[in-house]
């Protein structure tokens, strides 16, 4: 694999910074494992078949694939007249997101918001390049001791999330390569939707 911070060193110019970071993604795509992403798209399609929610949570850029991901299970995989997917992001509530963080601590927001709203079988998805967040992680164990599925997108060496989770998509790259991890997981996000999409078809 190569290194990003390699690239960035030998980039003479921001064309060729562009290809390099290019043909890095292109790299670090090839990595991820087919199989993984399937069984999540399966196991998102049992979800909807329940009439099960599935739950999405992450922080910074993490927290805007949560809402993005949401988004395309609700819309582009919810066409009219067929069966919708439950979808919602617990990032996207700053009132109770604030108050929760407030009250109990930053790593309980996301665990206290499943223990309203996550009912038994529910898909829980944890995204993050470490795989360390704490809230995250709290998220996903809550998920596991209490009936549902603890699901983790994570880069790097997969973190704690990778341990925790009962399915992984683990997208391998260097410790710190925020960019091209958070890249991959919205390829997955569209990846994954729009094949829901038209296999609803």
């Amino acid at each position: 694999m190569s290194d990003l911070k390699t690239i960035v060193s030998e980039a003479g110019s921001g064309p060729e910074f562009a290809r390099l970071y290019v043909e890095h993604l292109v790299e670090v795509l090839r990595g991820v494992d087919y199989e993984s992403v399937g069984r999540v798209i399966d196991l998102f399609v049992e979800a909807r078949g329940r009439d099960n929610t599935i739950f999405f949570m992450g922080n910074g850029g993490s927290a805007a694939t949560s809402s993005h991901f949401a988004n395309d299970l609700s819309v582009c995989a919810s066409p009219e007249g067929r069966p919708r997917f439950r979808s919602l992001s617990l990032t996207d509530n700053s009132a109770y997101i604030t108050c929760l963080a407030n009250d109990f601590g930053y790593e309980s927001v996301f665990s206290r918001q499943l223990r309203n709203l996550m009912r038994p079988r529910d898909v829980v998805v944890g995204i993050s390049a470490s795989g360390n967040s704490p809230n995250v992680v709290q998220g996903l164990e809550f998920a596991a001791q209490n009936g549902g599925i603890p699901v983790a997108i994570v880069g790097f060496d997969g973190g704690r999330m990778k341990q925790v989770a009962q399915h992984v998509i683990h997208v391998q790259t260097k410790k710190g390569e925020y960019g091209p991890v958070e890249d991959v997981h919205m390829v997955l996000d569209h990846m994954i939707s729009n094949y829901l999409a038209t296999m609803s078809e």
